[in-house]
């Protein structure tokens, strides 16, 4: 949508400098920021207001030492999370936002309890395209085999990512996924089965099908069960256990609808190659294929763009080793190699979200 600029377009050589200081120290400051905020130090300051609090009068609380008062908050000062009045710390704007606002709770949790730790290997995950820190999660080939088993808070921290982001476009897209009345449906990527089960109770009619592992089928397939979406559900949901990394894998032919969200951007751009064309062939003459996905290019502003780039390396160290956070024309230029042509673009969908709607050529 726009050319992202991160930085002033005359930044001086001492900014730049400064700024190259905080990247240095990042790791460092995020680790002081979440430990203020989890172990009550940003609360205690809010709750203060601006008179704000002495370090004195935060230790005698018994709460924290000095020194972890003095350390922690310190960071938190070069971070602008806090700031000093007459000797005592007031919480500034951005602790407000570490402190009260979903979506930056959701990523550092989700950067400290799935991440940090496997990020550690990013530089061999790279060079290898192996997700080699997932190890510091479990003994999985990819994070995707694992989601059901992960250890807490990992396990809750995922999905809480992975749900904030898709759960508020649901609502929004069925509108245009049912836009041409469309009988069979395929879910591909099902993962726990929100979508399907938004779809099945959208409408009492339509039939689902659900494409994922079969682990993570074992986990929609109990989710539909409890959703109760319809007295009918096990007529119109059916499951359908794939390994889409293998390219000799079929997926049921004849759909008016083929639904990916948040999906093949767990995949290389080969794999995304393989997955489109077999999705191609699973189209009915007049199916569609609709994906949904966060596209950093189609952001309106530089903060989702800068959230969904820096996602990228999760997916190089803990998911895939070959994935990443895509361009919206890197899926259109592979769809339009594997015969299927964009119809319509739609942005702003949720926090991020675009759809894009592609039909095949005849």
């Amino acid at each position: 949508m726009l050319d992202k600029k991160f930085s002033p377009e005359r930044q001086t050589a001492f900014a730049a400098r400064f700024e190259a200081q905080k990247i240095a120290f990042g790791p460092v400051v995020f680790q002081c920021v979440r430990y203020a905020w989890k172990k009550g130090m940003l609360q205690a300051l809010a709750d203060a207001g601006s008179e704000g609090l002495s370090v004195e009068q935060m230790a005698a609380t018994e709460h924290w030492t000095s020194y972890a008062l003095k350390l922690t908050l310190e960071t938190c000062l070069s971070a602008g999370v806090v700031y000093l009045s007459a000797g005592r710390y007031v919480l500034d704007k951005a602790g407000y936002c570490v402190l009260t606002d979903p979506i930056t709770q959701i990523n550092i949790d989700f950067t400290q309890d799935v991440c940090y730790q496997g990020l550690f290997q990013l530089e061999q995950s790279l060079d290898a395209e192996k997700p080699l820190g997932l190890a510091a999660l479990g003994n999985w080939s990819s994070i995707y085999e694992g989601l059901s088993r992960l250890p807490e808070p990992a396990k809750t921290s995922w999905f809480s990512f992975d749900h904030f982001y898709s759960d508020t476009s649901f609502p929004d897209i069925l509108p245009d996924v049912f836009a041409t009345a469309p009988k069979r449906i395929m879910d591909i990527g099902a993962n726990t089965g929100k979508f399907s089960c938004a779809a099945l109770a959208y409408n009492n009619t339509v039939e689902l099908h659900l494409v994922d592992l079969p682990r993570q089928l074992e986990v929609a397939w109990e989710n539909l069960k409890t959703a109760g979406v319809a007295v009918n559900f096990r007529e119109r949901a059916h499951l359908h256990p794939t390994d889409l990394l293998d390219q000799a894998a079929a997926l049921p032919s004849g759909m008016d609808v083929i639904w990916m969200s948040q999906f093949l951007s767990c995949f290389s751009e080969s794999a995304i190659t393989s997955i489109l064309q077999r999705a191609a062939h699973a189209l009915s003459a007049q199916g569609q294929l609709i994906i949904m996905d966060t596209f950093w290019d189609r952001q309106k502003y530089d903060i989702a763009a800068y959230c969904l780039i820096n996602t990228s390396p999760y997916f190089t160290a803990m998911a895939s080793g070959n994935s990443k956070i895509y361009e919206s024309t890197d899926y259109i230029r592979i769809a339009e190699s594997v015969g299927l042509k964009l119809q319509t673009v739609r942005d702003d969908i949720g926090y991020c979200h675009s759809l894009l709607r592609f039909i095949k050529v005849s």
